[in-house]
Protein backbone atom coordinates (compact mmCIF):
# COMPACT_ATOMS: atom_id res chain seq x y z
CA UNK A 1 0.00 0.00 0.00
CA UNK A 2 1.25 3.49 -0.90
CA UNK A 3 2.16 5.52 2.15
CA UNK A 4 0.26 8.78 2.49
CA UNK A 5 1.85 11.70 4.37
CA UNK A 6 0.52 14.87 5.92
CA UNK A 7 -2.54 15.36 8.05
CA UNK A 8 -6.32 15.37 7.90
CA UNK A 9 -8.68 16.54 10.61
CA UNK A 10 -10.51 13.59 12.11
CA UNK A 11 -13.75 14.90 10.67
CA UNK A 12 -12.25 14.61 7.17
CA UNK A 13 -11.28 10.94 7.44
CA UNK A 14 -13.36 10.18 4.28
CA UNK A 15 -10.97 12.36 2.27
CA UNK A 16 -7.91 10.49 3.54
CA UNK A 17 -9.59 7.15 2.84
CA UNK A 18 -10.53 8.18 -0.69
CA UNK A 19 -7.06 9.56 -1.37
CA UNK A 20 -5.43 6.33 -0.22
CA UNK A 21 -7.82 4.32 -2.39
CA UNK A 22 -6.81 6.34 -5.46
CA UNK A 23 -3.34 4.80 -5.37
CA UNK A 24 -4.68 1.27 -5.07
CA UNK A 25 -7.69 1.46 -7.38
CA UNK A 26 -7.27 4.39 -9.79
CA UNK A 27 -3.67 4.12 -10.90
CA UNK A 28 -2.42 7.17 -9.05
CA UNK A 29 1.36 7.69 -9.23
CA UNK A 30 1.93 10.84 -7.20
CA UNK A 31 -0.58 13.35 -5.92
CA UNK A 32 -1.68 15.77 -3.23
CA UNK A 33 -5.02 16.91 -1.85
CA UNK A 34 -5.88 19.82 0.40
CA UNK A 35 -9.10 21.10 1.95
CA UNK A 36 -9.69 24.35 3.79
CA UNK A 37 -12.72 25.21 5.89
CA UNK A 38 -13.52 28.74 6.99
CA UNK A 39 -10.09 29.91 5.90
CA UNK A 40 -8.03 27.27 7.71
CA UNK A 41 -6.46 24.07 6.36
CA UNK A 42 -8.14 20.87 7.55
CA UNK A 43 -6.59 18.44 5.04
CA UNK A 44 -3.05 18.49 3.62
CA UNK A 45 -2.06 15.08 2.22
CA UNK A 46 0.45 13.85 -0.32
CA UNK A 47 1.86 10.52 -1.42
CA UNK A 48 3.30 8.34 -4.15
CA UNK A 49 6.08 9.22 -6.55
CA UNK A 50 6.99 12.22 -8.64
CA UNK A 51 8.36 10.23 -11.58
CA UNK A 52 7.11 7.51 -13.92
CA UNK A 53 9.82 5.12 -12.73
CA UNK A 54 8.52 5.47 -9.16
CA UNK A 55 12.04 6.07 -7.90
CA UNK A 56 11.61 9.53 -6.34
CA UNK A 57 8.96 10.05 -3.66
CA UNK A 58 6.43 12.87 -3.86
CA UNK A 59 7.58 15.20 -1.08
CA UNK A 60 5.80 17.86 0.94
CA UNK A 61 7.24 20.56 -1.33
CA UNK A 62 6.85 18.76 -4.68
CA UNK A 63 5.19 20.95 -7.30
CA UNK A 64 3.87 20.10 -10.77
CA UNK A 65 2.41 21.85 -13.78
CA UNK A 66 -1.34 22.06 -13.11
CA UNK A 67 -2.30 23.29 -16.60
CA UNK A 68 -5.66 25.10 -16.63
CA UNK A 69 -6.10 25.21 -12.88
CA UNK A 70 -3.67 28.11 -13.40
CA UNK A 71 -6.55 30.05 -14.95
CA UNK A 72 -8.15 30.54 -11.52
CA UNK A 73 -4.94 32.25 -10.36
CA UNK A 74 -4.90 34.57 -13.37
CA UNK A 75 -8.58 35.37 -12.85
CA UNK A 76 -7.97 36.21 -9.20
CA UNK A 77 -5.34 38.77 -10.23
CA UNK A 78 -7.91 40.64 -12.30
CA UNK A 79 -10.61 40.28 -9.63
CA UNK A 80 -8.22 41.73 -7.05
CA UNK A 81 -7.48 44.74 -9.26
CA UNK A 82 -11.22 45.22 -9.75
CA UNK A 83 -11.76 45.04 -5.99
CA UNK A 84 -9.12 47.74 -5.53
CA UNK A 85 -10.89 49.95 -8.07
CA UNK A 86 -8.04 49.81 -10.57
CA UNK A 87 -9.96 47.89 -13.25
CA UNK A 88 -13.60 48.09 -14.31
CA UNK A 89 -14.55 44.60 -15.48
CA UNK A 90 -17.43 46.03 -17.52
CA UNK A 91 -15.25 48.58 -19.32
CA UNK A 92 -13.94 48.09 -22.87
CA UNK A 93 -10.57 46.38 -22.93
CA UNK A 94 -9.31 49.25 -25.08
CA UNK A 95 -9.50 51.58 -22.06
CA UNK A 96 -6.46 49.77 -20.68
CA UNK A 97 -4.99 48.29 -23.87
CA UNK A 98 -5.68 50.74 -26.72
CA UNK A 99 -4.08 48.59 -29.44
CA UNK A 100 -6.68 45.88 -28.74
CA UNK A 101 -9.42 47.91 -30.48
CA UNK A 102 -8.86 46.36 -33.92
CA UNK A 103 -10.91 44.10 -36.18
CA UNK A 104 -14.26 44.57 -34.47
CA UNK A 105 -13.03 44.34 -30.87
CA UNK A 106 -13.76 47.93 -29.85
CA UNK A 107 -16.66 46.82 -27.64
CA UNK A 108 -15.06 43.73 -26.11
CA UNK A 109 -15.15 44.17 -22.34
CA UNK A 110 -12.68 42.95 -19.72
CA UNK A 111 -15.30 40.58 -18.30
CA UNK A 112 -15.43 38.73 -21.61
CA UNK A 113 -11.86 37.54 -20.99
CA UNK A 114 -12.93 36.06 -17.65
CA UNK A 115 -15.86 34.15 -19.17
CA UNK A 116 -14.14 32.83 -22.32
CA UNK A 117 -16.63 34.84 -24.37
CA UNK A 118 -14.32 37.30 -26.17
CA UNK A 119 -14.29 35.19 -29.34
CA UNK A 120 -10.50 34.85 -29.13
CA UNK A 121 -10.11 31.15 -28.37
CA UNK A 122 -7.22 30.90 -30.81
CA UNK A 123 -5.14 32.70 -33.38
CA UNK A 124 -5.29 32.65 -37.17
CA UNK A 125 -1.60 33.52 -37.41
CA UNK A 126 0.71 30.54 -37.58
CA UNK A 127 2.75 30.03 -34.42
CA UNK A 128 5.59 27.62 -33.80
CA UNK A 129 5.98 25.89 -30.46
CA UNK A 130 8.67 28.34 -29.33
CA UNK A 131 6.62 31.44 -30.23
CA UNK A 132 4.41 30.91 -27.21
CA UNK A 133 7.27 32.12 -25.01
CA UNK A 134 7.38 35.53 -26.72
CA UNK A 135 4.83 37.54 -24.71
CA UNK A 136 4.87 40.62 -26.94
CA UNK A 137 4.42 38.61 -30.12
CA UNK A 138 1.43 36.76 -28.66
CA UNK A 139 -0.38 39.83 -27.33
CA UNK A 140 0.30 41.79 -30.52
CA UNK A 141 -1.27 38.94 -32.49
CA UNK A 142 -4.26 38.89 -30.13
CA UNK A 143 -4.68 42.65 -30.62
CA UNK A 144 -4.84 42.11 -34.40
CA UNK A 145 -7.02 38.99 -34.27
CA UNK A 146 -10.67 39.23 -35.33
CA UNK A 147 -13.15 37.43 -33.04
CA UNK A 148 -14.30 34.01 -34.16
CA UNK A 149 -17.84 34.77 -32.92
CA UNK A 150 -19.69 37.79 -31.58
CA UNK A 151 -18.07 38.65 -28.25
CA UNK A 152 -20.26 38.24 -25.18
CA UNK A 153 -22.81 35.96 -26.83
CA UNK A 154 -21.38 32.58 -25.83
CA UNK A 155 -18.38 30.97 -24.20
CA UNK A 156 -15.75 29.18 -26.25
CA UNK A 157 -12.93 27.90 -24.10
CA UNK A 158 -9.87 30.16 -24.46
CA UNK A 159 -7.54 27.29 -23.61
CA UNK A 160 -4.20 29.01 -24.22
CA UNK A 161 -5.11 32.61 -24.98
CA UNK A 162 -7.04 33.55 -21.83
CA UNK A 163 -3.93 34.00 -19.72
CA UNK A 164 -2.27 36.37 -22.18
CA UNK A 165 -5.48 38.39 -22.54
CA UNK A 166 -5.89 38.77 -18.78
CA UNK A 167 -2.16 39.19 -18.29
CA UNK A 168 -1.84 42.07 -20.73
CA UNK A 169 -4.58 44.00 -18.92
CA UNK A 170 -2.75 43.37 -15.64
CA UNK A 171 0.53 44.54 -17.21
CA UNK A 172 -1.01 47.72 -18.65
CA UNK A 173 -2.63 48.64 -15.34
CA UNK A 174 0.16 47.71 -12.90
CA UNK A 175 3.32 47.87 -14.99
CA UNK A 176 4.10 44.33 -13.80
CA UNK A 177 3.76 40.99 -15.54
CA UNK A 178 0.93 38.81 -14.29
CA UNK A 179 3.40 36.33 -12.82
CA UNK A 180 5.11 39.08 -10.84
CA UNK A 181 1.82 40.63 -9.69
CA UNK A 182 0.55 37.22 -8.62
CA UNK A 183 3.73 36.44 -6.71
CA UNK A 184 3.95 39.78 -4.93
CA UNK A 185 0.30 40.59 -4.23
CA UNK A 186 -1.29 37.15 -3.81
CA UNK A 187 1.09 34.24 -3.32
CA UNK A 188 3.53 35.97 -0.95
CA UNK A 189 0.91 37.39 1.46
CA UNK A 190 -0.82 34.00 1.62
CA UNK A 191 2.38 31.95 1.87
CA UNK A 192 1.41 29.99 -1.24
CA UNK A 193 4.07 27.97 -3.08
CA UNK A 194 2.48 28.52 -6.49
CA UNK A 195 4.39 29.90 -9.45
CA UNK A 196 3.47 31.34 -12.84
CA UNK A 197 7.03 31.24 -14.10
CA UNK A 198 9.29 28.95 -12.05
CA UNK A 199 12.81 30.02 -11.08
CA UNK A 200 15.53 27.48 -11.99
CA UNK A 201 16.37 27.10 -8.30
CA UNK A 202 13.03 25.30 -7.90
CA UNK A 203 13.33 22.97 -10.90
CA UNK A 204 14.52 20.08 -8.73
CA UNK A 205 11.14 20.05 -6.93
CA UNK A 206 9.04 19.68 -10.09
CA UNK A 207 7.34 16.34 -10.57
CA UNK A 208 7.31 14.55 -13.91
CA UNK A 209 4.00 14.56 -15.74
CA UNK A 210 3.08 11.07 -16.94
CA UNK A 211 0.78 11.28 -19.96
CA UNK A 212 -1.71 8.77 -21.30
CA UNK A 213 -1.42 10.37 -24.72
CA UNK A 214 -4.28 11.52 -26.93
CA UNK A 215 -4.89 14.42 -29.30
CA UNK A 216 -7.21 17.05 -27.85
CA UNK A 217 -8.01 18.72 -31.16
CA UNK A 218 -9.00 15.42 -32.74
CA UNK A 219 -10.96 14.21 -29.71
CA UNK A 220 -12.90 17.48 -29.49
CA UNK A 221 -13.87 17.66 -33.14
CA UNK A 222 -10.93 17.68 -35.55
CA UNK A 223 -11.02 19.16 -39.03
CA UNK A 224 -11.68 22.90 -39.06
CA UNK A 225 -13.81 22.88 -35.93
CA UNK A 226 -13.39 25.59 -33.31
CA UNK A 227 -11.76 23.00 -31.06
CA UNK A 228 -9.24 22.03 -33.72
CA UNK A 229 -8.44 25.68 -34.40
CA UNK A 230 -8.14 26.38 -30.69
CA UNK A 231 -5.84 23.49 -29.84
CA UNK A 232 -4.15 22.95 -33.21
CA UNK A 233 -2.26 26.26 -33.35
CA UNK A 234 -0.54 28.21 -30.61
CA UNK A 235 0.11 25.17 -28.46
CA UNK A 236 3.38 23.64 -27.27
CA UNK A 237 4.59 20.15 -28.11
CA UNK A 238 4.02 17.25 -25.71
CA UNK A 239 7.52 17.53 -24.26
CA UNK A 240 7.30 21.26 -23.55
CA UNK A 241 6.39 21.02 -19.83
CA UNK A 242 9.72 19.34 -19.08
CA UNK A 243 11.70 22.14 -20.72
CA UNK A 244 13.33 25.07 -18.95
CA UNK A 245 11.71 27.46 -21.45
CA UNK A 246 8.18 26.33 -20.52
CA UNK A 247 8.85 26.32 -16.80
CA UNK A 248 10.32 29.83 -16.72
CA UNK A 249 7.81 31.42 -19.10
CA UNK A 250 4.62 33.11 -18.00
CA UNK A 251 1.71 31.33 -19.66
CA UNK A 252 -1.09 32.20 -17.22
CA UNK A 253 -3.62 29.91 -18.88
CA UNK A 254 -1.57 26.76 -18.59
CA UNK A 255 1.87 26.67 -16.96
CA UNK A 256 1.29 27.38 -13.28
CA UNK A 257 3.24 25.07 -10.95
CA UNK A 258 2.10 24.16 -7.47
CA UNK A 259 0.61 21.46 -5.29
CA UNK A 260 -2.79 21.04 -3.68
CA UNK A 261 -1.72 22.96 -0.58
CA UNK A 262 -0.66 26.02 -2.57
CA UNK A 263 -3.75 25.95 -4.78
CA UNK A 264 -5.97 25.78 -1.71
CA UNK A 265 -4.07 28.54 0.12
CA UNK A 266 -4.80 30.91 -2.75
CA UNK A 267 -8.33 29.88 -3.67
CA UNK A 268 -9.48 29.71 -0.05
CA UNK A 269 -9.68 33.51 -0.31
CA UNK A 270 -12.56 33.09 -2.76
CA UNK A 271 -14.22 30.34 -0.70
CA UNK A 272 -13.98 32.32 2.55
CA UNK A 273 -15.26 35.60 1.14
CA UNK A 274 -12.03 37.50 0.77
CA UNK A 275 -9.81 36.32 3.61
CA UNK A 276 -7.95 33.16 4.59
CA UNK A 277 -5.14 32.08 6.89
CA UNK A 278 -5.29 35.38 8.73
CA UNK A 279 -4.89 37.47 5.56
CA UNK A 280 -7.62 39.77 4.26
CA UNK A 281 -6.84 39.92 0.57
CA UNK A 282 -10.05 41.38 -0.82
CA UNK A 283 -13.53 42.48 0.21
CA UNK A 284 -16.46 40.12 0.58
CA UNK A 285 -18.15 41.84 -2.36
CA UNK A 286 -15.03 41.32 -4.45
CA UNK A 287 -15.02 37.59 -3.70
CA UNK A 288 -18.73 37.25 -4.42
CA UNK A 289 -18.26 38.71 -7.92
CA UNK A 290 -17.07 35.28 -9.03
CA UNK A 291 -20.77 34.38 -9.25
CA UNK A 292 -21.80 37.20 -11.60
CA UNK A 293 -23.09 34.92 -14.36
CA UNK A 294 -21.76 35.82 -17.80
CA UNK A 295 -22.69 32.89 -20.03
CA UNK A 296 -24.84 29.78 -19.70
CA UNK A 297 -25.05 27.26 -22.53
CA UNK A 298 -23.03 24.95 -24.72
CA UNK A 299 -19.40 25.99 -24.88
CA UNK A 300 -18.47 26.48 -28.54
CA UNK A 301 -15.05 24.86 -28.15
CA UNK A 302 -15.56 22.13 -25.56
CA UNK A 303 -19.07 21.17 -26.68
CA UNK A 304 -20.16 20.94 -23.03
CA UNK A 305 -23.00 22.77 -21.29
CA UNK A 306 -21.14 25.26 -19.09
CA UNK A 307 -22.11 28.19 -16.92
CA UNK A 308 -19.39 30.80 -16.45
CA UNK A 309 -19.11 33.56 -13.89
CA UNK A 310 -16.16 35.91 -13.65
CA UNK A 311 -13.14 33.64 -14.03
CA UNK A 312 -14.65 30.35 -12.89
CA UNK A 313 -17.13 27.71 -14.02
CA UNK A 314 -20.26 27.71 -11.87
CA UNK A 315 -22.33 24.93 -10.36
CA UNK A 316 -25.24 23.90 -12.58
CA UNK A 317 -27.70 21.07 -13.18
CA UNK A 318 -25.64 20.01 -16.18
CA UNK A 319 -22.32 20.08 -14.27
CA UNK A 320 -23.27 19.44 -10.62
CA UNK A 321 -20.35 19.84 -8.21
CA UNK A 322 -22.08 19.92 -4.86
CA UNK A 323 -25.27 20.65 -2.94
CA UNK A 324 -24.88 24.43 -2.58
CA UNK A 325 -25.72 27.18 -5.07
CA UNK A 326 -22.52 29.20 -4.64
CA UNK A 327 -19.94 26.70 -5.89
CA UNK A 328 -17.29 27.69 -8.44
CA UNK A 329 -14.57 25.58 -9.98
CA UNK A 330 -12.08 24.91 -12.68
CA UNK A 331 -9.85 22.01 -13.62
CA UNK A 332 -6.65 21.37 -15.50
CA UNK A 333 -5.86 19.04 -18.36
CA UNK A 334 -5.00 15.64 -16.92
CA UNK A 335 -7.09 15.92 -13.76
CA UNK A 336 -6.06 18.74 -11.40
CA UNK A 337 -9.07 20.42 -9.81
CA UNK A 338 -10.05 23.27 -7.51
CA UNK A 339 -13.54 23.86 -6.15
CA UNK A 340 -14.62 26.78 -3.95
CA UNK A 341 -17.89 26.70 -2.02
CA UNK A 342 -18.81 30.05 -0.49
CA UNK A 343 -21.88 28.63 1.26
CA UNK A 344 -19.80 26.02 3.11
CA UNK A 345 -16.71 28.29 3.23
CA UNK A 346 -14.78 25.30 1.86
CA UNK A 347 -12.07 24.91 -0.78
CA UNK A 348 -10.96 21.55 -2.20
CA UNK A 349 -7.80 21.22 -4.32
CA UNK A 350 -6.29 18.18 -6.01
CA UNK A 351 -3.01 18.00 -7.96
CA UNK A 352 -1.37 14.94 -9.51
CA UNK A 353 1.24 13.85 -12.04
CA UNK A 354 -0.52 10.99 -13.85
CA UNK A 355 -2.33 12.71 -16.67
CA UNK A 356 -5.75 11.35 -17.55
CA UNK A 357 -7.07 12.13 -21.03
CA UNK A 358 -9.82 14.36 -19.68
CA UNK A 359 -9.56 18.11 -20.25
CA UNK A 360 -12.00 19.19 -17.53
CA UNK A 361 -11.63 17.09 -14.39
CA UNK A 362 -11.22 13.41 -13.62
CA UNK A 363 -12.82 10.77 -11.39
CA UNK A 364 -9.93 10.99 -8.91
CA UNK A 365 -10.53 14.65 -8.13
CA UNK A 366 -14.30 14.35 -8.14
CA UNK A 367 -14.12 11.39 -5.75
CA UNK A 368 -12.18 13.55 -3.31
CA UNK A 369 -14.72 16.33 -3.75
CA UNK A 370 -17.53 13.92 -2.91
CA UNK A 371 -15.60 12.73 0.18
CA UNK A 372 -15.15 16.33 1.38
CA UNK A 373 -18.88 16.94 1.22
CA UNK A 374 -19.48 13.64 3.00
CA UNK A 375 -17.17 14.88 5.75
CA UNK A 376 -19.25 17.99 6.38
CA UNK A 377 -22.50 16.06 6.18
CA UNK A 378 -23.67 17.42 2.85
Amino acid sequence: MTEVHGYADERFAPVRKTFEASFEKRGEIGASVAVSLEGEMVVDLWGGYRDAARSRPWESDTIVNVYSTTKTMAALCLLLLADRGEVDLYAPVARYWPEFAQNGKERVEVRHFLSHSAGLAGLDEAFSGADIYDWDRVVDALARQAPWWEPGTASGYHAMTQGHLIGEVVRRVTGRTLGTFFREDIAAPLGADFHIGVAPVDFHRIGELVSEGGNLARELGGGNSLAARTFGNFSPGPDAPASAAWRQAEIPAANGHGNARSVARVQSVVANLGSAFGVELMSEAGARRVFDEQTNGQDLVLGLPLRFGLGYGLNSKEVPLGPNPHIAFWAGWGGSLVVVDQDARMCIAYVMNRMAKSLVGDVRGFSLLKAAYEAIGA
